[in-house]
């Protein structure tokens, strides 16, 4: 099976759904942390931009900055601590080429609309900071569980062989009906 695949196709209906499950649990998990390192963000943010009073997208980009440390300690310690831990400088510099994607995506929007636009209330300023944490969250997310917090490969060998014994299981059950 291919990286790029799911496998589903030879997975049995057992096997597909505790995947999906599995899937879900990661996405509460990503969420959670995303929520708090979102808060901290947002938090961030309007301290420094009210405190210190620099320019909306620098206040922005240092509140995302202490965001990204926060959200690599939530995951690897709690989302992912069940992931592949061997390649640890790997890790963390997928993580902070992915985080560094997801900081432009983000402070890109705020750009676009405090420059481009003139949107630079308070409330636009958190808006748009907000927007741009949205669409940097989705991009974070398929890249951290793609391609920085890896599953371990025994993992998809037990739930190979889960199926396997699976469909085995149900191959002799049919065959107990036939005999009868």
């Amino acid at each position: 099976m291919g990286s790029g695949s799911t496998g589903l196709k030879s997975r049995s209906p057992g096997a597909v759904r505790r995947q999906f499950d599995q899937l879900i649990r990661e996405v509460a998990k990503f969420g959670a942390v995303g929520g708090a390192g979102l808060l901290v963000n947002l938090l961030v943010f309007n301290l420094v931009r009210h405190v210190t009073g620099l320019q909306v997208v620098r206040a922005s980009v240092i509140a995302t900055v202490v965001a990204i440390v926060f959200n690599y300690i939530g995951f690897r310690y709690f989302t992912y601590r069940d992931r592949d831990k061997s390649g640890s400088t790997r890790e963390m510099s997928l993580f902070l080429l992915f985080s560094a994607a997801g900081l432009v995506i983000e402070n890109g929007v705020l750009y676009i609309a405090t420059y481009g636009f003139g949107w630079d209330t308070p409330l636009q300023s958190n808006v748009f900071k907000f927007l741009g944490i949205g669409l940097g969250t989705l991009f974070r997310f398929w890249s951290y569980r793609s391609w920085v917090f890896r599953a371990l490969p025994a993992g998809e060998a037990v739930a190979g062989a889960e199926s396997i014994l699976e469909a085995a299981e149900r191959q002799r059950r049919q065959d107990q009906r036939v005999h009868r």
